[in-house]
């Protein structure tokens, strides 16, 4: 079911052909929440959402005043957009945000920019409570730095940010593991490889642990990625690029017992890469690697997101492309490993080509945004209710 709740923001006419509302395969309600224009507004959102009981956080990579993407805000009872900043480019600021935002306990956002900055290598930046905005880093790029973080930030204790660069670090130049310290002191935990390279998701915490995904291989022939921990040597897994998946662009995340879940962009039901991904679970003590679900295509393909878990242990996600349309779904993995499709993008007014997972609210429905479609093709932002 596709439901309207407020009226879209004028745009360009989108060229799709109109084609029959989807019947999803159980009880759920798909609700737009907000149109970007491709303006002040902001434009494609790759990155994940920041979620509270009244408003949502977010990024797009694009539009903005300076076109270069936004910091933005909208309003879950009144569904009304704001943007707190504009990104202004480098060298002055950052532009181009890829990933979400996270927030600390006196309520400041950190996140990150893939490029722009003083040495346009990207950025680290921080919005106060008041809607301050800073930039706490700027990427020098290899070899004594990464260049183009395009991952989710970590807080650890007392106060630090943990995070990854895709890109520079070491001779190499194949991304790194990053802190920035209580006292806002940089520095490079761990330049890849041979733990991985290309790092497209940001990093895990888990009972003091940090655990991350990289989409490239330990050697330049070795292209289906790795999980890694920081701090040991050698990857914790390397993905084969056959039946247990290939290029894992999304993150981690853990259940109580420490196992760890997340997906692969390709591999599953074909060989070198190929194939439409898979979504796995790894035991890191006993190094026991699962392929909970791989995807058919019809299903979903091509997932990018990091996994969302709810108390009951049903997994959700979204895929960037396959479905009914082609662009993309939004899924449930239940506890048996039983996959149902919740929403098939149709890539019209509803979006399409979820780059991010979603999130959880407290109510159990998921939050999430759509990288295109929408009325003016730019991406919108999406609820989707769950059950009754």
């Amino acid at each position: 079911m596709l439901r309207r709740i407020r009226n879209k923001p004028a745009g360009p006419i989108l060229f799709f052909v109109a084609l029959v509302a989807i019947q999803p395969a159980q009880s759920q309600t798909f609700t737009l929440i907000y149109t970007f224009t491709g303006g002040i507004d902001g434009a494609t959102p790759f990155g994940s959402l920041l979620l509270f009981p009244d408003i949502v956080y977010g990024t797009t990579s694009g539009g903005g005043t300076h076109n270069a993407g936004t910091v933005f805000t909208v309003n879950t009872t009144t569904y009304h957009e704001t943007v707190i900043h504009s990104f202004a480019g480098g060298p002055a600021d950052g532009s181009a945000p890829l990933a979400g935002m996270i927030r600390d306990e006196a309520g400041n956002i950190y996140g990150v920019t893939y490029n722009g900055g003083a040495h346009f290598q990207g950025t680290v930046f921080e919005i106060s409570a008041t809607n301050v905005y800073s930039i706490l880093h700027n990427f020098a790029g290899k070899p004594a730095e990464g260049t183009g973080p395009a991952g989710n930030l970590v807080i650890g204790r007392p106060a630090r940010l943990y995070g990854t660069t895709y890109a520079g670090g070491g001779t190499s130049g194949w991304g790194t593991v990053f802190l920035i310290d209580a006292e806002g002191a940089y520095s490079t935990l761990q330049s890849f490889p041979p733990d991985g390279a290309l790092p497209r998701a940001g990093l895990l915490l888990q009972n003091d642990e940090l655990y991350g995904t990289t989409s490239g291989g330990t050697t330049p022939e070795q292209f289906g990625g790795t999980l890694f921990q920081v701090g040991v040597s050698g990857a914790l897994y390397v993905f084969t690029g056959g039946t247990d998946g290939a290029q894992a662009l999304g993150g981690l995340i853990a259940d109580d017992a420490g196992n760890l879940y997340g997906t692969t962009s390709g591999g599953g039901s074909a060989s070198f890469g190929l194939g439409n991904g898979v979504i796995f679970e790894f035991t890191p003590i006993s190094k026991q690697f699962t392929v909970l679900h791989t995807f058919s295509g019809s299903d979903g393909a091509v997932p990018a997101g990091t996994l969302a878990r709810d108390s009951a242990g049903n997994l959700y996600g979204t895929t960037t492309l396959g479905g009914t349309y082609n662009h993309g779904t939004v899924f449930k993995l239940d506890t048996s490993h039983t996959l149902t499709t919740l929403y098939s993008f149709q890539g019209l007014d509803d979006g399409g080509n979820p780059f991010a997972g979603v999130v959880l609210d407290n109510f159990g429905n998921l939050w999430g945004v759509a990288s295109s479609g929408g009325s003016a093709g730019y991406g919108t932002v999406f609820e989707i209710i769950v059950g009754t």
